[in-house]
């Protein structure tokens, strides 16, 4: 079964939590990302959580160490999920793995590993000088964070199948970039729908502006569910 998580992003926290009261009967999860984290902090999550579990989107990326304390630091705060960036290496997943366990137990957030941003292609990849395409890159990221311990990955619609493929039903794939037949795909490069989601083998579908900026966003979330059913 696929869910759905709907990302509330906007720097006001007020805004975010009138979306959040609107979607909560259709979707299994909510997103605070970078932005709505950087304007409101841990208020932004405390909140939000009140409503739905928090996926807590803030793609973490540094030295092990310092990824370590920042996961001990925000898991008192309660979301069910925190991101870190794959391409920070084997001992950063494994380190962030420990501090999410040390912190908080059998309640610990679970850790996801974000392979290739979904705004991502492959001429950035070359630019960035990461030869093979964007698949390859997915992959290898892919194998090496589940290899450290991470609980699933964050991938663009485009490789859910391939992954599917390589490591089988046991990572969790969460799946943002995600437009309903006819919606704009803004900023994203690698998109898809629901119904093909569904299809391919995601565990949640994530998104966002195709229902925060709808003018009915409740109606918006349910009609995607609908979809996924």
């Amino acid at each position: 079964m696929t869910g759905l998580c709907v990302a509330l992003d906007t720097v006001s926290l007020d805004t975010a939590e009138a979306w959040a009261r609107a979607v909560a009967p259709s979707a299994g999860l909510l997103k605070v990302g970078l932005e709505l984290f950087s304007a409101a902090g841990g208020d932004a999550v405390q909140r939000i959580a009140a409503h739905r579990p928090v996926f807590l989107d803030v793609k973490l990326h540094d030295i092990p160490n310092t990824v370590a304390g920042a996961v001990r630091a925000l898991a008192p705060l309660g979301p069910a999920w925190i991101t870190v960036h794959a391409a920070g290496g084997p001992a950063m997943i494994a380190q962030t793995r420990a501090a999410a366990e040390q912190e908080g137990g059998a309640n610990r957030p679970k850790i996801l590993a974000v392979t290739v941003l979904t705004s991502i292609n492959a001429a950035t990849l070359a630019e960035t000088g990461v030869a093979g395409g964007t698949m390859q890159q997915v992959l290898r990221l892919a194998r090496l964070a589940m290899a450290a311990g991470a609980d699933g990955l964050v991938c663009s619609p485009r490789e859910v199948a391939a992954i599917r493929a390589a490591l089988g039903m046991g990572p969790t794939l969460v799946v943002p970039g995600v437009r309903p037949e006819g919606s704009a795909a803004d900023d994203q490069a690698r998109t898809a729908t629901p119904e093909a989601m569904r299809a391919a083998g995601a565990d949640w579908i994530v998104v966002g502006r195709p229902i925060t900026q709808s003018a009915d966003p409740a109606a918006a979330a349910r009609a995607i569910v609908a979809a996924l059913a």
